[in-house]
């Protein structure tokens, strides 16, 4: 089953219109680029992709992927291709075994039109730069690796990140990064459409931080039991942050969702 559920706020076109609307076959890359295109605008704007089961876990053995779909891979690289930059918790680096993005001919139209490069930059938030910095995401992305870090970031390993390749860009006066001034130098860099894919712990750093934009939550049709984390950790807000739903797709049995900050 393949259908648009209906919401009180649509802000995106709906990749369900068409002539060929509930015919059951998957959604075109077109039709969720559409459907998940950033704001027109100068201004900074932070979006998360996360999944999580029916009973709240973000992960299954440390990973994603087992909560994941077909389809909730075909939005991940939507995403992905209309980010300018994704922004990761070295944590999520290290477990998920990230790697460059790359360039992908669906979205080189669509990048090309917007200006962007063939490819998202990818940027790792670390306090500690424990990275294998000598891993392809460092020695060969498209584009340069950036690693976002705090002034007080052990020299050595400051060093060792710029020999393999990367970028580093302070955003925090101490060791850590500040959520905020992440955000800011990045659009600095002209890198507006920002992308966060957790993990749960840097997630939950953007939402203290009141920097959270929209959230594409997918919610898996499993149920996990144990102690897994949820999408979001760290420290709480005072009074919890509200969203309002901008849309809600279904595909056999997962859900699809996207919200904005109120």
């Amino acid at each position: 089953m393949r259908r648009l559920l209906p919401v009180t706020d649509m802000t995106a076109p709906e990749p369900a219109a068409g002539p060929a609307a509930g015919a059951g076959r998957e959604w075109s890359l077109d039709e969720l680029a559409d459907a998940y295109a950033y704001p027109e605008g100068d201004s900074a704007w932070l979006r998360a992709n996360m999944v999580s089961s029916l009973d709240g876990a973000g992960q299954h053995d440390g990973r994603s992927q087992p909560l994941s779909s077909e389809t909730d891979m075909r939005i991940f690289g939507t995403l992905r291709g209309l980010a300018d930059v994704i922004v990761v918790g070295a944590e999520t680096v290290r477990l998920e075994g990230y790697r460059p993005a790359r360039a992908r001919e669906a979205f080189a139209a669509r990048r090309a039109a917007a200006g962007q490069g063939e490819a998202p930059v990818i940027a790792v938030v670390t306090a500690s730069l424990d990275l294998d910095f000598s891993l392809p995401l460092f020695i060969s992305p498209l584009v340069p690796t950036l690693i976002l870090t705090g002034a007080g970031a052990p020299a050595d390993r400051v060093a060792a990140a710029r020999a393999a390749g990367a970028e580093v860009l302070v955003a925090g006066d101490g060791a850590g990064v500040d959520p905020a001034r992440a955000v800011a130098a990045l659009a600095a860099r002209g890198l507006r459409r920002q992308l966060t894919e957790g993990g749960p712990r840097l997630l939950g750093q953007f939402v203290a931080a009141g920097v959270l934009d929209e959230l594409c939550l997918t919610v898996s049709p499993t149920m996990t039991a144990g102690d897994a984390q949820r999408i979001a950790g760290g420290p709480s807000v005072a009074v919890p942050t509200r969203f309002s739903v901008a849309s809600v797709l279904e595909q056999d049995g997962f859900l699809f969702t996207r919200y904005r900050r109120i």
